[in-house]
């Protein structure tokens, strides 16, 4: 059986399709290869049937043709479009939990698998959203989606044209800005990180941007102690959100 022609977004594998079910994502049909009764598909078959969700039984070969080169483990699902969020939604989320905000800015995060495991930390360690801008970043991709391990359906995010401003207008908030630098003066895990906080996470190719390093209130260093000098962005972003948590 062929896909039919759609705007929905495409999101593949067992675990992301398993989360995004999970979620309050508008979720239009499932693509199963493969027998349902089968151990590994058996949740996603009850949380359809639950939620009226209609199963398609296709084979792999007319998956592999719609998601090539992936690892889809014969099933992936249409789901709209995930939107994207406003700043100010984002502030809403931590204003309705009681809590001072929270955010991660990913400045110039091109690659998809970078920009996935923020959102699955972010989400892990309490953030309330993550900012990304609108040129020279990857955006929210199937790609990313799956990186995400399905955080992307939970975790809000916001896309603007000029971080800087973006910045800007959080400083007015009374929010400190933190940027994650290897050469930072502070140590991470001495640094205080009271109040609202905005951690911004820089490329691995060029680090944070002039602009929005000239409005960071602190940076943070992660000592290193091995032969590599510098962690993956993602990893470092992670480091230091689980230390936030940790002081919140």
């Amino acid at each position: 059986m062929e896909f039919e022609n759609t705007q929905s977004e495409l999101v593949f594998g067992k675990n992301n399709v398993t989360e995004l079910l999970l979620s309050d994502a508008a979720v239009e049909r499932v693509y199963l290869a493969g027998d349902p009764k089968n151990n590994n598909y058996k949740k996603i078959v009850a949380l359809c049937k639950t939620k009226g969700i209609p199963i398609v039984h296709t084979d792999t070969n007319a998956i592999n043709r719609k998601a090539p080169n992936v690892n889809h483990q014969g099933v992936v699902a249409y789901c709209a479009q995930k939107e994207y969020s406003s700043v100010e939604e984002i502030l809403k989320v931590a204003q309705e939990r009681g809590e001072a905000p929270f955010i991660i800015i990913a400045d110039e995060i091109a690659d998809p698998h970078n920009l996935g495991a923020i959102l699955r930390s972010a989400d892990a360690f309490g953030a309330h959203g993550v900012i990304i801008s609108k040129r020279r970043a990857v955006g929210l991709t199937p790609s990313v989606a799956k990186a995400s391990g399905g955080a992307i359906h939970y975790i809000p995010v916001a896309r603007v044209a000029n971080l800087a401003q973006t910045v800007d207008e959080l400083k007015e908030k009374n929010i400190w800005v933190y940027g994650c630098d290897m050469a930072g003066e502070n140590v991470y895990y001495e640094q205080d990180y009271a109040g609202g906080v905005a951690l911004i996470v820089g490329s691995e190719e060029s680090g944070i941007s002039r602009l929005l390093r000239e409005k960071c209130d602190f940076f943070v260093r992660i000592p290193m102690k091995g032969k590599i000098s510098c962690l993956n962005a993602s990893v470092a972003a992670s480091v230091i959100m689980q230390e936030i948590s940790k002081h919140r």
